[in-house]
């Protein structure tokens, strides 16, 4: 079964793009909970670069990246995944933009993993750890740039703070998914369009985390 949604319309496959790789988009939000509140429990943090400085004089990533939230961050990601295709399984590209997200996914697929919840935790946690892996090489790039934040004062890069982390998510899902709904070379339209106003998107998702009072800062 291929996980064909080239017959969904335009507007529709936008939404249902942004809806298959909601764990890649939302894995910022799980990320920073995990680097804010397991520390609480007086585990952690771990900064990914353990503190170490660039030759530029910046450090590498900052405390902003940990290992806490990298490994967390994708974990509930792939817990998401699971929760999407346990409340959607089944439906295909005539319930777009809700389609399961194992749309298309079976036994003769690599990434399947013995059962349908495994396999819907082990996608949704490489989304979401590709998302991630690509937002720290954007912060990496802006603390050469000497465009790193600095307490309630943003980067001032808005591309480089959202364009990584949708790049690496996209990227993952079409060489590594594809047969299923979301590697579907169909999608790359929805994921142009997607690309071009991540920047906004990127904005809500980081309001409504201030506003649930999740973030600090409302970027």
């Amino acid at each position: 079964m291929e996980g064909d949604i080239g017959g969904v319309g335009t507007g529709w496959l936008i939404l249902t793009v942004l809806w298959l790789y909601l764990p890649g988009f939302l894995v910022n939000t799980w990320a920073m909970m995990w680097g804010k509140w397991l520390p609480k429990t007086g585990l952690g943090p771990w900064p990914i670069d353990g503190g170490r400085i660039h030759k530029d004089g910046n450090r590498l990533l900052g405390d902003g990246k940990t290992w806490n939230g990298l490994i967390g961050g994708a974990l509930t990601s792939g817990l998401q995944a699971m929760l999407m295709a346990s409340l959607f399984a089944g439906a295909g590209p005539d319930d777009a933009p809700f389609m399961d997200i194992m749309w298309g996914i079976g036994p003769e697929d690599w990434f399947w993993m013995g059962g349908t919840m495994i396999t819907a935790f082990f996608i949704g946690s490489m989304l979401g750890l590709s998302s991630l892996i690509g937002d720290s090489t954007g912060s990496y790039i802006k603390r050469r740039k000497g465009m790193k934040r600095e307490g309630d004062i943003s980067s001032k890069a808005p591309l480089l703070d959202t364009l990584p982390f949708a790049v690496a998510t996209f990227t993952f899902g079409i060489l590594f998914l594809r047969g299923s709904a979301i590697g579907d070379p169909d999608a790359i339209l929805g994921m142009l369009v997607l690309l071009a106003a991540t920047p906004f998107i990127h904005r809500l998702f980081n309001l409504f985390g201030y506003w649930l009072g999740w973030k600090d800062v409302p970027y």
